[in-house]
């Protein structure tokens, strides 16, 4: 764990290799996050989703909102990836995002959102064949990323979004 609330389990840390298990732990993890991302906002009051996670940091609201627009993105990039031959994907710009009046609406939308995304994504990476796991992307400011090290990344993603909720209930006591 880390004492940095930017990166409270650390930051990401692009591996090499992805084992045949490492990537059955990230998919298991895709898989359970939903119910955990639920759990973890589960009886919030309105103005404890609208506190940041850390200073200068995304409400909790914010925060739920990110992992469906991020997520979202991901799952879409994985489909290029296996559509397409190193597709050149298209950033955004998850500040300006996560800004719109859209990340006001009720948490519940994209609970549900993330829910039904992560059953689709999950079952999608389940399919996959070995030869399959080294097709990717390419990130104009990232590189190229396989989907094995694209799951990886997401597996942490949901992770580390998790703990910023979980961090700052404990913290306030919530």
């Amino acid at each position: 764990m880390s004492s940095d609330p930017r990166y409270p389990i650390g930051k990401f840390e692009r591996p090499e290799t992805v084992s045949p298990e490492e990537l059955r732990n990230a998919i298991a993890t895709l898989a359970e996050s939903p119910g955990l991302l639920r759990n973890a906002v589960d009886g919030l009051r309105i103005a404890q989703l609208s506190t940041p996670y850390r200073e200068g940091g995304w409400s909790v609201r914010q925060v739920v909102h990110h992992v469906a627009d991020s997520h979202m993105n991901a799952f879409i990039r994985v489909r290029l990836a296996l559509t397409e031959d190193w597709p050149t994907i298209k950033p955004y710009d998850e500040k300006a995002w996560s800004e719109l009046h859209d990340a006001m609406a009720p948490i519940e939308w994209s609970l549900e959102l993330v829910e039904s995304l992560h059953a689709r994504w999950v079952m999608l990476l389940s399919s996959l064949k070995e030869e399959q796991w080294k097709r990717g992307f390419v990130h104009p400011e990232g590189g190229r990323m396989t989907l094995d090290v694209a799951t990886a990344l997401y597996a942490w993603h949901s992770k580390h979004h998790i703990a910023h909720i979980t961090h700052l209930r404990v913290k306030e006591g919530w």
